[in-house]
């Protein structure tokens, strides 16, 4: 298993991405408030590590998100997903935040890109986990 951090300005671990070879996705772990800017970063890390070595699941992870993300869903519609899909993504399996404003934000993404990517939403990281390995 591979692990990058990434970090804010303070040294704080804001997202943690795992690539898991023996599962076959990535495994992206939201931490605190986010921004554009975190967001942004963190989104294009997947994709140079989706076109280093191609994976078509991403498990996205916000059990420990905090607050709304809605101004990034402008980007992640319009940028990123052409981005992630041209780098292969497929599955994508989404644990909610258990802080309302994530949810709506994640409900508002799903709005925009689910016709695009297979994206379920699930209330716990198992159930996520179980999906993603049902899916070829």
């Amino acid at each position: 298993m591979t692990t990058t951090l990434l970090k804010r300005g303070d040294g704080s671990v804001y997202l943690t991405v795992e690539r898991n070879r023996t599962e076959g996705w990535i495994h992206a772990i939201w931490h605190g408030r986010q921004t554009l800017s975190t967001i942004m970063d963190g989104g294009l890390t997947y994709v140079d590590m989706l076109r280093e070595e191609p994976c078509s699941k991403l498990l996205n992870d916000h059990r420990n998100l905090q607050g709304a993300f809605t101004e990034a869903n402008d980007w992640i519609e319009q940028v990123w997903t052409p981005l992630i899909m041209g780098a292969g993504l497929r599955y994508f399996a989404q644990v909610l935040s258990s802080d309302i404003f994530g949810q709506l934000s994640i409900e508002n993404l799903q709005l925009r890109i689910g016709n695009q990517l297979h994206m379920h939403m699930f209330d716990s990281l198992e159930d996520a986990q179980s999906w993603l390995r049902m899916q070829k």
